[in-house]
């Protein structure tokens, strides 16, 4: 069911009842977000996302009047809130420079990544914004990363889950005064994700090995972390992920990829035009005419199912994608 269409029903039922339980924001309002006190006099009237879930999140709250731009996108916007992202600039789908982002005189500035917003950020540091007198808000699944010289995504000890994004859905609804749509938003996804679970018994066989992109076949491959969000969609699918690193985004070559020998290859569809196997299309290609690869028991018996690049980030999508993956399962008769 559209999200707009659960927050139209919502209203409905408020209205029918005569019961008050929007719990308006009270100002100044100051949110702890990544070891940070963020303090905001009202409510953002001209914010920036940078980054996808970011964006998505605001649209699926109703905000687009209050969005001046987005920026970074892997992925097209979900068909739910393309119309209201029509309305929405678009800096770049990828990394914007820190002058376009404050050419839209930003009252607020969202991210997702911290190379989006972070001490080496690409874009800018939080304390860029702090001194021009720009909240700004950081994803929490971004911050829960052990960061480290040689990984600037980071790596996890513990799973993933989706608590760090209803976190985020929960700050945001509080900084935009929408405590409602942001209760209803969660309520939604937390049944969503019962329901998967509830369709897809533990199956310690069962592993999936997840393919965001390559710059070319000769190079190593960016593949899904262990405790990352692919690993929460092989979790919550009754399986795991056959990359058992902790970081989020390992690259690894071909022979270890075959090591790993996953029950299922996960293709993902990235809509960037960065390189040729971004697309699932050209993925599925390669591992079929390859002389080697395509001995790998998953590509000979056919499976391979496709799935979202965005949702192998921390947000929103992740759950899209893991239903993605989960019709395809049940189509190939798995687990």
């Amino acid at each position: 069911m559209p999200m707009k269409f659960i927050l139209a029903l919502g209203s409905v039922a408020l209205a029918v009842s005569g019961t008050a339980l929007h719990a308006e924001t009270d100002y100044p309002l100051t949110i702890e977000n990544c070891g940070q006190t963020v303090m905001f006099e009202q409510a953002p009237q001209n914010a920036v996302a940078l980054g996808q879930n970011s964006a998505e999140i605001m649209l699926l709250l109703g905000l687009e009047d209050r969005m001046a731009a987005t920026a970074f996108w892997p992925n097209a916007v979900l068909p739910e809130v393309a119309e209201a992202n029509s309305e929405v600039e678009v800096l770049t789908v990828e990394f914007p420079t820190l002058e376009s982002v404050l050419s839209k005189q930003p009252d607020f500035v969202a991210a997702m990544l911290t190379t989006l917003l972070g001490p080496d950020s690409k874009v800018a540091k939080r304390s860029d914004f702090e001194t021009l007198g720009i909240p700004t808000y950081l994803s929490p699944s971004a911050c829960s990363t052990t960061l480290d010289a040689s990984d600037a995504y980071g790596s996890r000890d513990e799973l993933w889950s989706m608590d760090l994004l209803y976190k985020e859905i929960e700050d945001l609804s509080r900084i935009f005064d929408v405590a409602d749509r942001g209760e209803t938003l969660i309520e939604d996804f937390k049944a969503r994700e019962a329901a998967l679970r509830e369709r897809f018994a533990e199956d310690d066989d069962l592993t999936f090995l997840f393919w965001f992109s390559s710059p070319s076949p000769a190079d190593d491959a960016y593949l899904g972390g262990g405790h990352g969000p692919s690993g929460y969609i092989a979790d919550v699918l009754g399986g795991a992920n056959a990359i058992t690193t902790e970081a989020d985004w390992p690259a690894v070559g071909w022979e270890g990829i075959m090591a790993a020998d996953p029950t299922v290859f996960v293709a993902a569809q990235v809509d960037r035009n960065r390189w040729d196997l971004d697309t699932a299309k050209n993925k599925i290609e390669f591992l079929e005419s390859d002389p080697t690869v395509s001995q790998m028991e998953a590509v000979s018996e056919g499976r391979i199912v496709v799935m979202s690049g965005a949702a192998m980030n921390p947000s929103i999508r992740t759950l899209y994608g893991a239903e993605q993956v989960a019709e395809q399962l049940e189509a190939l008769d798995l687990p």
